[in-house]
């Protein structure tokens, strides 16, 4: 069994303490796991935050690939790891990562995110590209941002072998720096890289996931892939079937919407896997049909989700 942290408070991005006991151990996430895959789950992904920071991490995805049943585990990125873990993370089995990264532009990318990672990220992505993961490149479109780079984006898309996936900035969190004016819709998006080629959309994309898949064509014949993630003008919930596990034990079967199920308080308090999965099953159909997000937006912009992305998982 992988080891957890020491114990020794931390603080996250919102300026919280945390402690070890504020999250699931190793060994409470893979009994998760494990009743989720009895119940028919096949493929997860480990998110953040940042999940490579974890003590263990490496240990624990062994771990998860001796499930049976558990056919694929992918993992999100901010890539500022990628470099040091890629190898061991290819071996172990993790065959598809998806790096977030908002900027082509090293100084740009430290007034966005408050540290020069920079040349780290892509020095990762580069690694990772070489040692054959299938990558996916995850941009949150903002106005004033980083609208400027989208043709960028799209000609990297036909440079590498990564699938750029642009997605709508969504207000989040009590303390969300989303803003109206920021906001650009996809069809706008699209608009905008068309000077990079013509789009032609692939066929049942959706079946896949929550991104609209394109192929991009340029004067020269270059082919290249680029997606579009809507949640707010062009929502998927009706084809949604996620559910999303907090690092503090909650799950949630929509990142949007506050309902959360304690699964550690269950885990805890000497739960049976029969009572564990009676309380997935619950989450699951108790499901909400979809989100307020578009109203939010259309209107004073203050979220339906009050919790962080980077507590929930994105």
């Amino acid at each position: 069994m992988p080891k957890d942290e020491e114990d020794s408070a931390t603080f996250s991005k919102t300026g919280e303490i945390l402690h070890p006991s504020d999250l699931l151990s190793y060994e409470e996430l893979l009994r998760v796991v494990r009743i989720a895959v009895e119940m028919g789950m096949n493929k997860l992904r480990l998110t953040g935050g940042e999940p490579l920071v974890r003590r263990g991490i490496l240990d624990f995805i062994h771990e998860l690939f001796r499930l049976n049943g558990l056919n694929e585990v992918r993992l999100t990125t901010n890539g500022v790891l990628l470099s040091d873990y890629a190898e061991r993370l290819f071996s172990e089995g993790v065959q598809h990562i998806n790096v977030s990264l908002d900027t082509l532009h090293e100084k740009k990318f430290q007034k966005i995110t408050g540290r020069n990672y920079f040349q780290k990220v892509w020095e990762g992505l580069l690694k990772a590209r070489d040692l054959g993961f299938k990558i996916k490149i995850n941009v949150v479109a903002m106005k004033g941002i980083n609208d400027d780079e989208f043709v960028d984006f799209a000609r990297l898309a036909l440079r590498e072998p990564f699938q750029v996936r642009f997605i709508e900035f969504m207000p989040l969190g009590e303390k969300s720096s989303w803003q109206k004016e920021q906001f650009i819709k996809t069809e706008d998006i699209k608009k905008s890289i068309e000077e990079a080629g013509d789009l032609s959309p692939v066929k049942n994309s959706r079946a896949k996931g929550p991104a609209r898949v394109y192929e991009l064509t340029d004067n020269s014949g270059r082919k290249g892939t680029v997606g579009f993630i809507s949640p707010i003008s062009h929502h998927f919930c009706d084809q949604c079937n996620r559910l999303r596990l907090t690092s503090g034990g909650q799950l949630r079967s929509c990142l949007l919407n506050d309902m959360e199920t304690d699964l550690k308080g269950l885990l805890r308090n000497g739960a049976t896997d029969e009572k564990l999965r009676d309380s997935i099953r619950q989450t699951i159909l108790n499901k909400p049909k979809g989100h307020s997000l578009q109203e939010d937006c259309e209107g004073n912009g203050r979220p339906s989700c009050s919790g962080q992305m980077s507590r929930i998982g994105g």
